[in-house]
């Protein structure tokens, strides 16, 4: 993935609006492997959050717990039949709803809590 990608740019924003739903969200590399060498950012507080995954054509954000999880906006378009998990499907085209997107990260983080 190179800077000019449209896919770094993606990732950046929805980077951001993960961290600003709440301060204690850490970010860590996880899951390094031959195709990914750098790893999955892995977004946790109390738990799991969400990762940020880059493909060819999409960057995925997935919600570990997204089922239960309220999605008022209907960020959710992914895995949407998964027994736990939800994701969020971003192309090329696709802005990133900041708002909604920490909104629901704020929400996940709650989820956690309990």
């Amino acid at each position: 993935m190179t800077a000019e990608d449209w896919r770094a740019t993606t990732v950046d924003r929805a980077r951001s609006a993960i961290l600003a739903a709440h301060p204690g969200i850490t970010e860590e590399r996880k899951w390094a492997k031959a195709s990914n060498p750098d790893g999955v950012p892995a977004f946790s507080l109390n738990g799991l959050i969400c990762t940020v995954e880059t493909y060819r054509d999409t960057v995925k954000i997935t919600f570990a717990r997204g089922a239960s999880v309220p999605d008022p906006t209907g960020l959710f378009n992914a895995s949407l039949t998964a027994g736990t998990r939800r994701a969020i499907d971003l192309h090329e085209t696709d802005a990133v709803d900041e708002r909604a997107l920490t909104a629901l990260v704020r929400s996940a983080v709650a989820r956690n809590e309990r």
